[in-house]
Formats: structure tokens, sequence, C-alpha cells
């Protein structure tokens, strides 16, 4: 049985294991987070912040600099793939459209049928549609690659202004 101490102790312990940060790229502000294992969260933020870095884990302090370096590359025009030790927390489903959203190519789309049909539930079209918008890292598993199977722009969390946006950043540097 735990002590309300150890608890709160084991509480502190997982907190400090745990880090965000708020970057300002070309697109707007991006908050970050991620623990010992890998970036955790991707999200569109209002403000600049950044937790106690006092204290905090060294792993995860790492990984935020390495996303924070390759989100700037990739913003630029210099990286088409990231290369990050990833944590996103799901269920099984959910993770199994992650990964598979993650094998889409730079400047391709693909349709929430394709991504159905890629984890072999070719029913499941409209539990994708939910699992890629449950995505908790945006850009670097690129749920703004999954299009309508017309081919036209369909939902994104953060409004399809900012899809475009996506897409329209790795054409450009898929011309370079």
């Amino acid at each position: 049985m735990l002590t309300e101490l150890s608890y709160n102790c084991t509480i502190s312990k997982l907190l400090k294991d745990i880090m965000q940060r708020v970057i300002t790229t070309s697109i707007g502000k991006l908050g970050l987070q991620a623990d010992n294992h890998g970036l955790t969260h991707l999200w569109f933020a209002e403000t600049n912040s950044r937790t106690d870095d006092e204290h905090q884990s060294a792993q995860a302090a790492e990984i935020l600099d390495l996303t924070e370096q390759q989100l700037m590359a990739f913003f630029a025009g210099e990286l088409d793939t990231f290369d990050l030790p990833l944590n996103p927390k799901g269920t099984e489903f959910q993770r199994q459209v992650w990964q598979a959203l993650s094998k889409i190519p730079f400047n391709q789309t693909v349709s929430y049928s394709d991504i159905a049909n890629a984890i072999a539930r070719p029913k499941a079209v409209r539990a994708v549609g939910a699992a890629n918008g449950a995505n908790p890292i945006p850009i670097i598993i690129p749920c703004h690659r999954v299009i309508g199977k017309n081919g036209k722009l369909t939902g994104y969390a953060y409004g399809l202004a900012l899809k475009q946006t996506l897409l329209d950043i790795e054409a450009k540097q898929n011309m370079h």
C-alpha cells in the first residue's frame, strides 16, 4: 500500500521525467513534451513557456533539443524525414494508425481508406479518422498527409488552412 508520502514522491519523480517547451516557428508557436523515452506530444501553443529545467531529465531535454532542431530544419526546407525517438500514448489501434501515418512518404498524400487498408482493417475508415485526429504528435507523425478519398482536404485538428500550409511546405521543399 502506498503511503501519501511515497505516492507524492512517485508523482514528483514522474513529473521530473517529463519536460515541456514552447518554440517559435515560421507557422507559429509549437508546444513540445518529452519523457525519457521520446517525444510524447506536439501542439500549437499560444504562449512561450518552459518548465523549470532544474532537476529535470537530461534525456528528455536532449529529445526536446533534437526535436526543436529538426522542426526548424523542416520549416526551413532543409529536412524531409524526422529521426526522433517517439513515445506517443494511445490505444493499440491508435498506435497502429500512427505507425501507418509515419510511413506516408514526404510530399505525398493518402486517404483514410488507404490507412485502413494498410493496417488490415479496411472497414475501419471512421475509426482511422478518429485515431488520426487523436494523433498527439502532428507534423512529425504526419497526419496532415491524410486527405479524403476524393482528393480534397478533410478535417485537421488545427484547421484546414494549417493543413494546407504544411502540405505546401513539403511541396515547396520537394521542388528544390
